[in-house]
């Protein structure tokens, strides 16, 4: 069983920053894709950025430059920093496990982010 643990959700000034982190526990394969979605009230949830084992990143458009998505594998743990945020940042931020040799996906519960002044 795969378990995910978010944390570093807070509520900050427009122009600051944050960072979230989110620890797997369980067994995952070494082939995956780690990252993190948001849902705002009454949106759909979407992707904001993810990292492949390979090293290989994707980001929203939204995000690009001013967000980074980080691994480290041997802590199972992924790493969302999150600068010059915007009111439209608010959101609950999930993190997101896919196992791409078993397929199996995992979410966490997901930490709220407000950007607010």
């Amino acid at each position: 069983q795969v378990h995910l643990v978010e944390s570093g959700g807070a509520s900050v000034q427009p122009g600051g920053s944050l960072r979230l982190s989110c620890a797997a526990s369980g067994s995952i394969f070494s082939i995956n894709v780690m990252g993190w979605y948001r849902q705002a009230p009454g949106k759909e949830r979407e992707l904001v950025a993810s990292i492949a084992n390979s090293g290989n990143r994707n980001f929203a458009d939204s995000v690009k430059g001013r967000f980074t998505i980080s691994r480290d594998d041997a802590k199972k743990t992924v790493y969302l920093q999150m600068n010059s945020l915007k009111p439209e940042d608010t959101a609950v931020y999930y993190c997101n496990i896919w196992d791409l040799e078993t397929g199996n996906e995992y979410w966490g519960q997901g930490t709220q982010v407000t950007v607010s002044s």
